[in-house]
């Protein structure tokens, strides 16, 4: 019997700290290296200035943060951008269509 076991983690053993991929560690990149040109930019005298300045990073970090499923929720996340952003008519063409256009017979 040649049969094979695999490990149950074997798709972590993938990820970078068997928690990250590689695109998670740039979205957080990103997200600081705003936060950190904000902080150049921006003086800060209230705490409305330091929401505006910490977002970038609030945000990628709960882009990234490891929660189970999140890969589910990225691929959500990216069907929903794409239905807002591309073309709403559907062109559909099934069996019930025998001849060119839709109503000739």
């Amino acid at each position: 019997m040649d049969r094979y076991l695999i490990p149950a983690n074997s798709k972590r053993s993938m990820l970078i700290l068997s928690l990250f991929a590689p695109i998670d560690l740039v979205i957080a990149g990103v997200g600081g290296f705003i936060t950190v040109i904000l902080l150049m930019i921006i003086n800060i005298e209230t705490t409305t200035d330091i929401l505006i300045v910490l977002t970038p990073v609030l945000i990628s970090s709960a882009m990234v943060i490891p929660v189970p499923n999140h890969r589910n929720v990225w691929q959500l996340t990216a069907n929903v951008l794409y239905y807002f952003t591309n073309q709403r008519k559907y062109r559909w063409r099934g069996w019930c269509m025998l001849r060119g256009k839709e109503g000739e017979e």
